[in-house]
């Protein structure tokens, strides 16, 4: 996947600016999918645009910097819409945490716990997060078929970082089993 599909799935919803993408979508909406900085956005708009699968319109502003606003052109549904049915690789997922504990036996086991209660408390703060996002969705009074759809990933998603949460309790656990066996 890439940031310039993300960002042409959002522009087909509507026209926006750059800080708009940054702040109303990328922030607000997707971050747990796909999280973007606003130099990354910027770029992929200069090539959206060089590619011709979005153009921009400039606002003149009289008090403030006049506005670039983005829309998505033919092309870019087109693409948009090959994209969407394309099925992709599996992804890579770099996984820190696991890789720390591959090679934590060199550690004591309090230290390996320390390190494992970190990331349950981040883990327990994102799924509150992600809790939060449907909490919101939930309120709107009336669903979409796109808000079902995002439903169903929130979904994917929460079960994701709870199997994770589940898994962090576990190897405490079993962290403080090997203390046991090696401190009696």
């Amino acid at each position: 996947m890439s940031l310039a599909h993300v960002i042409l799935g959002l522009l087909q919803q509507q026209e926006r600016t750059g800080y708009d993408l940054k702040t109303e979508c990328f922030d607000d909406c997707i971050s747990h999918l796909w999280p973007a900085d606003q130099a990354q956005i910027y770029r992929t708009l200069d090539k959206l645009e060089s590619r011709a699968w979005i153009t921009c319109t400039v606002e003149i502003q009289r008090d403030r910097p006049n506005r670039k606003v983005y829309q998505i052109t033919e092309a870019g549904e087109a693409e948009l819409a090959h994209w969407l049915q394309t099925h992709h690789p599996l992804p890579v997922l770099r996984e820190p945490l696991l890789v720390q504990l591959y090679f934590a036996a060199q550690l004591p086991n309090e230290a390996i716990v320390h390190l494992l209660e970190q990331e349950l408390a981040a883990r327990q703060e994102k799924l509150a997060q992600y809790e939060a996002i449907e909490a919101l969705s939930l309120s709107e009074p009336t669903v979409s078929r796109e808000q079902d759809l995002h439903c169903l990933v929130l979904d994917l998603v929460k079960q994701r970082e709870q199997t994770y949460l589940d898994w962090v309790k576990t190897a405490i656990r079993a962290v403080h089993t090997l203390r046991d066996r090696n401190n009696p």
